[in-house]
């Protein structure tokens, strides 16, 4: 079974139980779209930026309702504060390398403060998350740009999402094999609202990896702390969208679940990694306007009692995401000679189906 150019689900490696969107990405989630600026660039630079854009509005007028759950809380996650006060995002969700973050703000606040309608605002709380690729990429460079940023958020459509070595996921390593973007999606049927739950994710972490239920990286004896020297740290960057009407408290309760998903690839959020989830609700009943004489908040929220499906969309479609990001990424070459190999996947295939997890 050939697994160039296929993602887990085509090669019949099934994660979970609920029905996939139509794409299986994050895009499925009504409006919402990604973007990517992939960085290679002489044998030392291995770098990107993805922006997600959870509506094609005009963000910082029609606030969408947020929040920022921290896994472990080894990294530069920046405007974590006023989403965590005010319950909302206002700009797209950029993510890049660790050294490139104030680059990040720099541009996502000039491209907010271009837009029609915010000539006279005075202040962005730009979010930009990150992780470290400085194995591969020479990240003291700070090669990334302010127009690879806006090129980035530009440049985001609907549809299929480019994963592995791409945009924000250029540079970066999952359990010792190259990792990168990744993307899924669930869709629940109609008897639980119909909503669409959408992931991305920036996997640059360790642990032991585990596909399907499998312990695929025990059997690869590809695995942290298997000697003294070795360790797992690194960090992943969760996006987590939904057209489900829910408020900044249930969108917290709702990142909380994805680390769980996190946690079902065998990852392990060690010391030195910055596991940030970042949650947001697309529906158009929850948006927050800047400038509104109203003086209460509009939206029927879902109600706690219907939570739960999300919970398991959201679990679900983070694994899957995971595990597509590894399934995309190709071998890579960067910084001083360093190599990563990517997953080798026909192994893995032959260790699913010695298993009777795959036909």
């Amino acid at each position: 079974m050939q697994a160039q150019n296929q993602r887990p689900r085509d090669l019949g490696i099934k994660i979970g139980v609920l029905p996939v969107g139509q794409f299986n990405t994050i895009t499925d989630v009504p409006g919402v779209t990604v973007g990517h600026t992939t960085l290679i660039n002489g044998d030392h630079v291995r770098t990107g930026v993805t922006a997600i854009l959870p509506h094609q509005g005009n963000i910082f007028q029609q606030k969408v309702p947020a929040a920022i759950y921290i896994g472990n809380g080894f990294g530069k996650l920046a405007g974590i504060s006023q989403v965590q006060e005010l319950g909302n995002l206002e700009t797209p969700i950029i993510l890049t390398n660790t050294l490139s973050v104030p680059m990040g703000i720099q541009a996502t606040v000039r491209y907010t403060l271009v837009q029609s309608g915010n000539e006279d605002v005075r202040s962005v709380n730009a979010v930009v998350g990150e992780t470290n690729d400085g194995y591969l990429n020479d990240i003291r460079g700070m090669h990334v740009s302010e127009n690879d940023v806006v090129a980035a958020i530009n440049n985001a459509s609907n549809g299929k999402v480019a994963e592995g070595n791409v945009g924000a996921g250029t540079g970066t390593i999952a359990f010792g094999y190259k990792g990168g973007i990744g993307t899924a999606s669930r869709k629940l049927p109609e008897s639980l609202g119909a909503y669409t739950v959408g992931v991305l994710v920036q996997t640059n972490f360790g642990g032991v990896l585990t596909i399907a239920g499998a312990p695929i990286g025990q059997d690869l004896e590809q695995y942290p702390f298997k000697s003294a020297i070795e360790k797992s740290d690194g960090s992943c960057m969760i996006v987590v969208l939904t057209d489900a009407p829910l408020d900044a408290r249930q969108l917290e309760r709702v990142a909380k679940r994805a680390m769980m998903g996190l946690a079902r690839t065998g990852g392990i959020a060690s010391n030195g990694s910055g596991d940030y989830v970042v949650a947001a609700s697309t529906a158009e009943s929850m948006r927050i306007p800047y400038n509104t004489k109203a003086k209460t908040d509009n939206g029927n929220v879902l109600r706690n009692d219907e939570m739960s499906p999300l919970f398991m969309a959201t679990i679900e479609a983070t694994e899957e995401a995971i595990i597509n990001s590894l399934f995309a990424a190709e071998d890579m070459e960067g910084r001083d000679g360093h190599q990563i190999k990517a997953l080798p996947k026909e192994r893995v295939l032959s260790l699913l189906k010695q298993r009777g997890l795959l036909k």
